[in-house]
């Protein structure tokens, strides 16, 4: 399936890019980039990751977002939205987002959410979704109200791949105007074969040209549309009293506990719980994978020749980056200390040498550029730049010409990573640098700030 094809990434330097994994939640910064207004009181929200990473995930899943709805300063909102674009399209993701007067926070969403704001996100998170393997998909997909979007998500993810696959989706609504959505889900009904859309009215009264179902959801409603429905996978998705009918009805019918998924969008204190369990779970996920692309950056720029002196850059499953749209460069080799072993031998591999600790290098001759109270001087550049105190030092640092790779940008991915000969810092990184790291000098000038004169290995 293309959300799992991450398991095919080769193992190298670029191992860390298996972090795009579903099961692999990443905390992360994403921009909103386009808004789409859909019917029933809905926004449709598109976001690209700032890193400039796919998001991997399985058609169901969620992402839990912080929302400063507090205001700059305030504690933010956490709240959790399924994913209702598919996953075969992971460049840009949607969450579809229902207005409620009485809430807090969707109203906020509604009025403040617009292109170019960047929010924090953790995902993707949640065991509701589509098996990654299914030799017989057959899936009764049913929904009511806002529920439909993690189901919008499975059936496009269908829609999208080839394959046999028979699928029933049975969407309730408040009224024939209320559909989310409903445009889309006839066309694909009209242009796949595999795929059947029933909408029911619930138990409103239908207006005299309603061609759709009319009445709450009932085991003759479930023998009308999937008379089979005890050899189907049921994904279902909705308020709590919605679900609980479904539970008792499709039991009625014969369908077996494990055929059954649901996804509460308002549920009681215990399922609230559950939620919690799962983005507590996720986040810890998420540190370790930090973690693990920290230390597999780490592995490949050590196991180079240390001759080299190549920069750390960002990094992909085919190699570095040229994140600046430089050429890499070697060191300048007056300035790189002696390799006592043969330059073909990688330097992890070498025996270790013991010497004197080396005399810091004369920064009096570098050009110096800038404004500010501080210095960094960059000895494989050459260059003093001045810098304030509250000003992070990679911005200052690329916008001198110190050539520094760098992905994410908010300490999570470690790819400009750099040593630090002298001074010191405060840094507040997110899981891009190992604690061993940190000891030997190394630190990640993206999230860090100076607190005195520096003298830095770039």
């Amino acid at each position: 399936m293309p959300w799992n094809r991450v398991l095919g990434s080769t193992e190298g330097p670029a191992s860390a890019a298996r972090a795009l994994g579903p099961w692999h939640p990443q905390e992360f910064l994403a921009e909103c980039v386009e808004i789409v207004p859909e019917v029933g009181g809905m926004l449709t929200f598109v976001f690209r990751r700032l890193d400039g990473a796919p998001l991997a995930f399985r058609p169901g899943q969620y992402v839990n977002i912080a929302f400063p709805v507090n205001g700059e300063g305030g504690d933010p909102m956490d709240r959790s939205y399924s994913l209702s674009s598919s996953p075969t399209k992971p460049w840009t993701f949607d969450i579809t987002v229902k207005r409620d007067p009485k809430g807090r926070v969707s109203p906020w969403v509604h009025e403040n959410i617009g292109p170019g704001t960047v929010l924090e996100m953790l995902g993707p998170v949640g065991a509701f979704h589509l098996p990654d393997v299914d030799r017989r998909a057959r899936y009764l997909l049913l929904a009511a109200g806002a529920g439909i979007t993690p189901i919008m998500s499975m059936l496009r993810t269908i829609h999208s791949l080839p394959g046999q696959a028979d699928v029933v989706v049975l969407y309730h609504g408040a009224e024939p105007g209320g559909f989310a959505f409903h445009q889309e889900l006839g066309y694909i009904a009209t242009v796949d074969s595999r795929v059947t859309v029933h909408f029911s009215l619930g138990d409103r009264s239908a207006p005299a040209d309603w061609a759709g179902l009319t009445g709450r959801l009932s085991t003759a409603m479930l023998d009308e549309v999937a008379p089979d429905a005890n050899g189907r996978q049921v994904y279902a998705c909705g308020p709590e009293g919605y679900l609980n009918n479904v539970s008792e009805l499709l039991a009625a019918v014969g369908v077996d506990d494990t055929s059954i998924h649901m996804e509460f969008f308002s549920g009681d204190r215990e399922t609230t719980l559950e939620y919690q369990a799962e983005v507590a779970l996720a986040e810890e996920i998420a540190e370790e994978i930090a973690e693990e692309i920290a230390d597999s950056a780490e592995e490949y720029y050590e196991s180079q020749p240390s001759a080299l002196g190549m920069y750390e850059p960002a990094y992909d499953d085919e190699g570095p980056l040229e994140a600046t749209g430089l050429l890499l460069e070697a060191a300048d080799p007056d300035l790189a200390e002696p390799d006592p072993v043969d330059s073909e031998v990688p330097a992890a591999e070498a025996e270790p040498e013991v010497t004197a600790e080396p005399s810091a290098p004369d920064v009096s001759a570098f050009d110096t550029v800038g404004t500010g109270t501080l210095t960094l001087s960059f000895v494989r550049t050459g260059l003093n730049v001045l810098i304030n105190p509250e000003e992070k030092i990679l911005g200052v640092a690329k916008q001198a010409g110190v050539r520094i790779g760098a992905n994410c940008q908010e300490g999570m991915c470690g790819s400009c990573k750099v040593v630090k000969l002298s001074g010191d810092i405060e840094m507040n990184h997110q899981g891009g640098i190992r604690s061993r790291e940190i000891e030997a000098g190394k630190f990640l000038p993206c999230c860090s700030t100076a607190l005195t004169d520096m003298v830095i290995d770039a």
